[in-house]
């Protein structure tokens, strides 16, 4: 784990991240990756996992993975789409975290307040 790394650390080594996950080697396409990773996933039942990951990963069943293997897809298909909606998400929350916060620094200070 690294500590005491700058922002551009992190940065670079998310990117490094995104990049093995949507262009690296994989069984699933990196089509279907990209998709998950922006939230979307395919029509079906890919479209609704997706969905789960992103809004409610800890509500996914046994019967939400049946249901993507039912479709054809296999357990490193499953984990790679996973993985993908999982860092997507978490993306998107960071962005709009450091969005806020970047949005609170340049807010002006009213007078009076502390």
């Amino acid at each position: 784990m690294m500590t005491g790394g700058s922002m551009s650390d992190h940065s670079q080594l998310f990117a490094a991240a995104r990049r093995a996950i949507l262009d690296g080697a994989g069984t699933s396409t990196g089509e279907a990756r990209q998709r998950a990773y922006d939230g979307d996933g395919a029509p079906g039942a890919v479209a609704a996992y997706v969905r789960k990951v992103t809004e409610s990963a800890y509500k996914i069943t046994d019967e939400d993975v049946a249901a993507l293997r039912a479709e054809g897809l296999d357990d490193d298909q499953i984990f790679e789409l996973t993985v993908a909606a999982a860092m997507g998400q978490a993306s998107r929350q960071y962005d709009a975290a450091v969005a806020a916060l970047d949005a609170a620094v340049a807010a002006p200070v009213k007078e009076g307040a502390a």
